[in-house]
This record gives structure tokens, sequence and C-alpha cells, in this order.
């Protein structure tokens, strides 16, 4: 993408070795990263992807894509204008979305399988999250290789389901 024209518009991008499009109204991009308003299915608008630019095959924006968007303008699903989170860089998009949010959530190379925490330290080499599990826990920490991350979400409904079991669970102990 390298056109400004397309902020605020609903598109689709497609990666090279993923089999479903991802959809969504653009944000604000760099020469490595697309910041979307993320529209996973049909005409829900549910939090926010930012998308590494590696394998990128390439990006839509046509009667498909146009009819989506008109859709979900008339439901008038509109998230906060988050235009000023940081894309500068791997390390200063997860801090800044621990801070802000408290949790993320990152694909690898696949879609098989996803990962929600926090940042707790970064290198170049090394990326450690405090891991959220599926039932809402905080049960250890894990380790990944930055270069591996793919897609970043957060503010979905999914996350904002687990941070509100996780406040309960913690509560308890």
């Amino acid at each position: 993408m390298t056109k400004k024209k397309y902020i605020g518009q609903l598109v689709s991008i497609k990666y090279s070795d993923r089999p479903t499009p991802i959809f969504g109204f653009v944000i604000n991009y760099n020469e490595e990263w697309t910041l979307l308003k993320y529209n996973p299915v049909d005409y829900v608008i549910d939090g926010y992807i930012i998308l590494r630019h590696k394998n990128i095959q390439g990006f839509r924006r046509d009667s498909n894509e146009k009819f989506r968007e008109k859709v979900i303008m008339l439901k008038k699903q509109h998230l906060p204008d988050i235009s000023d989170l940081p894309l500068t860089n791997l390390e200063t998009i997860l801090s800044s979305l621990t801070k802000k949010y408290g949790v993320f959530q990152f694909d690898l190379k696949t879609e098989k399988a996803c990962y929600l925490g926090k940042l707790k330290s970064f290198t170049t080499s090394k990326l450690t999250i405090d891991y959220l599990n599926p039932k809402g826990l905080w049960t250890k920490q894990m380790q990944f290789r930055p270069n591996d991350i793919r897609t970043i979400e957060f503010d979905t409904d999914y996350i904002k389901s687990l941070k509100l079991v996780s406040k309960k669970s913690k509560h308890k102990t």
C-alpha cells in the first residue's frame, strides 16, 4: 500500500502463505506495518489489527470491499481514533499496546495458533510476554523470535472478555 488515499477505507489484504484475506479500515501505515480497524467477518468491526507487510501478496478494494464498507458505515460501527498509535517498530508497538490496553494477541507465520499477553521484555532476538491463557489465567512467561510475528490484534471482544475473567480470577485469590 503506497497511497494515503486508502486511509479510512475498507480493504482486504492477502498474505501469500495464508488462505483467507484480512479485512479492515485503514487507519495508518508505514513501510513495515499497517494498522486497521478489524473486520473479521461479514459486517462486524471488532477491535484493531496490525499487519506486518512481510509476505503480503497484495491488497484489494473492489466492489466486495466497498459493499462491506457501506453496510458497516450504515450500522455506525465506529471505534475510537487511534491514528496516533506509533508504528515505529515492533518493540514500540508492543510497549504502547501493553501500556494502553494491557493485553494484545499475536499470530506467527501460521494462523493456527495465537498468543495473548503483555510485553515483559524485548531484544532484537527475543520477545518475552506474560501469557494469558484461553481460560483467562496468567500462567507463564513465553518467548518468541520478534521477526516471526505476523499480525497483532488488540481491543477485540475476545481479548476484552479474557481480561475480564483474569481480573475476576485475580480478586478470588
